[in-house]
């Protein structure tokens, strides 16, 4: 897409810390990391989400995220990884183009998780009947074309 940002930089129309590029995939040093080594890792070719991108291309990107992400943790000597992925605004995507962030994490890092919630009885059961409809299409089918 013209005007977005991780298409610019795949591109080389805006330079990156590159860490990965092979003909579809692109993994780069995020310009404003969470913690040192946090690195994106997007498809080449532009999908605004996930559910987006093509099966087939979303193999090679995951693929390479789990490369990628152990590469993040040796070389930063990190203890653990987070693997993160927001869709769409009200998640936190900042950038309309699909990424992965991989987050290096050393032991009291001071990073937070998100606060847990808890169901209400039979709550549980019904969002997961909610999920299984879903899921088998009676909610609608959103995954991306094969």
């Amino acid at each position: 897409m013209e005007g977005c940002v991780f298409c610019k930089i795949g591109r080389g129309e805006i330079p990156s810390s590159k860490v990965y590029e092979d003909e579809n995939v692109l993994a780069f040093l995020d310009i404003a990391p969470i913690k040192k080594g946090h690195t994106l890792v997007i498809p080449k070719e532009h999908h605004e989400t996930i559910t987006d991108v093509p099966d087939i291309l979303l193999q090679e990107v995951i693929v390479s995220v789990k490369s990628i992400a152990m590469a993040v943790m040796r070389a930063t000597g990190a203890g653990g990884i987070n693997l993160t992925l927001s869709m769409h605004d009200v998640a936190g995507q900042t950038v309309p183009h699909a990424h992965f962030h991989i987050i290096p994490r050393h032991e009291g890092d001071g990073l937070r998780h998100w606060p847990q919630g808890k169901y209400e009885e039979g709550e549980r059961d019904e969002y997961a009947e909610k999920i299984r409809s879903a899921l088998d299409g009676d909610g609608g089918d959103d995954r991306a074309e094969q």
